[in-house]
């Protein structure tokens, strides 16, 4: 049956079932690839030992301990680098000429790229949740009470879920996975690493404090970090979803054109 014999509230269900079924298509994929279950789970948890056993006796946080400066950061981090997997997937798909064959199904257009941004947020979900165990157990003690630490969970996954649109536009246009990555790198790493994730932005020369202070990453970490430990944490939140609104405004456009190009 043409979907354009159907009503539009039928269109609107059979365009949520594409979606729905890509996006557990692309998780079921990282738990049947070994590596992408590594990238997925492993390296946070890595990154949050490291940090707290190894760096962390040397990094002094102000007004708390290290281990609560650092678990809300490594959330935001491990986040917004879950958007690389955003343009890896796309990149892969587009390689493989499984879009082409997407095209070719009764589906939704919108399904591929829908799809692929959901269940990368769905597995920014299952991050928070390891991440945030894993926290418990080295010594994190969140001050802010359980609202404030899921109204800070669903700004920072909301804030990831916005720049996945972004990197989805960056892998519709490389070549093949490994280009994607390579692309995605010289974006991701300035902004997570010159950042109040990891340390304070006070410690760092005062060139650069501007950029990182300002900067969407430190945004974020700060929000979720003011917000998880009940600490004043200034317009951070609402910049933050500032960002994240001229993100999806911006970017998501940019994606679906590049995609319409490419499949």
């Amino acid at each position: 049956m043409s979907t354009t014999t159907l009503s539009p509230i039928s269109r609107l269900r059979w365009a949520f079932s594409d979606v729905m079924t890509v996006a557990q298509r692309n998780l079921l994929a990282v738990f049947r690839v070994p590596s992408a279950l590594v990238f997925v789970i492993i390296q946070p948890v890595m990154f949050v030992l490291l940090f707290r056993y190894v760096f962390g006796g040397a990094i002094k946080a102000p007004g708390s301990s290290y281990v609560n400066f650092l678990i809300p950061g490594i959330l935001v981090q491990t986040t917004v680098f879950g958007a690389v997997g955003t343009a890896i997937g796309l990149a892969e798909d587009l390689q493989r000429g499984l879009i082409e064959r997407f095209r070719a199904l009764p589906m939704a257009r919108m399904a591929v790229l829908a799809g692929r941004t959901i269940s990368d947020l769905a597995r920014n979900v299952l991050i928070l949740v390891v991440i945030t165990l894993v926290g418990f157990g080295v010594g994190f003690r969140p001050g802010g009470g359980v609202v404030a630490y899921v109204q800070a969970s669903i700004l920072m996954l909301l804030f990831s879920f916005c720049l996945s649109w972004g990197f989805a536009f960056i892998g519709l246009a490389a070549p093949n996975s490994e280009t994607a990555q390579a692309m995605t790198f010289p974006l991701i790493f300035p902004i997570t690493f010159a950042s109040s994730i990891f340390v304070p932005v006070a410690t760092m020369p005062g060139w650069l404090q501007v950029f990182a202070r300002n900067q969407p990453v430190s945004q974020a970490a700060e929000a979720v970090r003011g917000l998880m430990l009940g600490t004043p944490h200034g317009n951070s939140s609402w910049i933050t979803l500032g960002w994240a609104l001229l993100a999806i405004a911006t970017l998501g456009p940019l994606a679906t054109r590049r995609y319409r190009r490419a499949a």
